[in-house]
């Protein structure tokens, strides 16, 4: 049985119970019994129509639960009568649902799950396990979230960037319990750009696959951290490298240039480069500075600061860096780095000590006490 064939059809089917009249919170519980369906009997016997088998038997789960409920005269004037097996037709609802998901009712949260429940597939344990908490909790989150979509009718079209916020936040959480939510969010951003010519989705695509190329690189056998600046350029993928490139070309060429554009020619940048001496800082600063035509981020303004440490020497970095909440997350690691670059070792041991105090986890808090530590031992000697 084809199990990514299965998660990919999630979204077409439940679009289609939808666009039929069926409420979302139904809908997509009955979508979940149908793939229960599939697991135990396409084994034995895959239907030469998936999309149709599926259609099918959710829709007819669908009306017993709406029998069930009590609510069946109700339900049954807007549906009418149960359609007659066969092809589901070619209508894809899979960005309409896509909005649903992440309508701007829900909380970040909530939308993150709900999009990975409905669009992705996932089951609620495997959502939970990923998110570190326990299922009953995130079985609630996911209830609440399709109560809140049930009624929504979109009378206009949705809006993109909100489901690219969205996707953004699931691949952020990167890896945890039995699902690999950064390649998830690879594969979802792949299946929404396959039905919208947006450039900021394709924009978000290229960064996170030039992201997820270097991945193998980022740890140690130990688990512990590797920065940029140390990791085997070799171990980078080379693949993912280069479509992430041919994405964002294509992106670049419409001559729309948003936020995740602009990040994701950063990263480029940092792809092209075969060592940390022929990075082209200089660029990365210049793209900097578009990105925060698209948004003023504290965080992004951290990172020109460090890109201009490199291009213009420490002292600017720290220069921009001064104009900055000291409170920021990651100041005090920044102002380490570009203090230690302009010789200034004993402060930057100690900021490397105060940036591992305030560490937001483990493997982050174990790599910068080294930092201090390594200076330290200089220091002495």
């Amino acid at each position: 049985m084809n199990g990514s064939l299965l998660r990919e059809l999630v979204p077409a089917v439940l679009g289609v119970l939808v666009r039929r009249g069926a409420d979302f919170a139904t809908a997509e519980d009955a979508v979940q019994d149908a793939l229960v369906e599939a697991v135990r009997r396409w084994p034995v016997e895959e239907p030469r129509d998936p999309k149709g088998w599926l259609v099918t038997v959710a829709w007819r789960k669908f009306l017993d639960a709406a029998r069930a409920d009590g609510s069946r005269r109700r339900r049954e004037e807007r549906v009418e009568v149960e359609p007659a097996p066969g092809p589901a037709g070619e209508v894809d609802d899979t960005l309409q649902l896509y909005f649903l998901c992440a309508h701007p009712s829900l909380s970040p949260a909530s939308a993150v799950a709900l999009t990975l429940r409905a669009v992705g597939g996932l089951t609620t344990r495997q959502i939970a396990r990923a998110y570190l908490v326990p299922e009953a909790t995130m079985a609630q989150r996911i209830s609440r979230a399709k109560r809140t979509v049930s009624d929504v009718r979109f009378s206009r079209p949705g809006d993109v960037a909100t489901v690219v916020r969205v996707l953004y936040l699931v691949f952020n959480e990167g890896y945890s319990g039995d699902v690999d939510l950064a390649a998830e969010a690879i594969r979802l951003t792949r299946q929404l750009a396959a039905v919208t010519r947006h450039e900021e989705v394709s924009g978000l695509l290229a960064l996170m696959l030039l992201h997820h190329a270097r991945r193998p690189a980022r740890t140690r056998a130990d688990g512990s951290l590797v920065p940029l600046a140390e990791q085997d350029r070799s171990r980078w993928d080379t693949r993912l490298i280069a479509e992430g490139v041919e994405v964002l070309q294509a992106a670049l060429a419409r001559d729309r240039l948003g936020e995740f554009q602009a990040q994701a020619a950063i990263a480029a940048l940092h792809a092209d480069a075969r060592t940390v001496a022929e990075t082209d800082w200089v660029q990365i600063v210049e793209w900097y500075d578009e990105l925060l035509r698209f948004t003023d981020s504290p965080v992004a303004r951290l990172n020109r600061a460090v890109a201009l440490g490199e291009a213009d020497g420490p002292r600017a970095g720290l220069a921009a860096l001064a104009e900055l909440d000291p409170a920021l997350p990651r100041y005090a690691a920044a102002a380490a780095y570009l203090h230690e670059r302009d010789g200034e070792l004993a402060t930057a041991a100690r900021l490397y000590a105060e940036a591992a105090a305030s560490a937001s986890n483990l493997a982050e808090r174990d790599h910068l006490t080294r930092q201090a530590a390594r200076l330290n031992t200089r220091l002495r000697t």
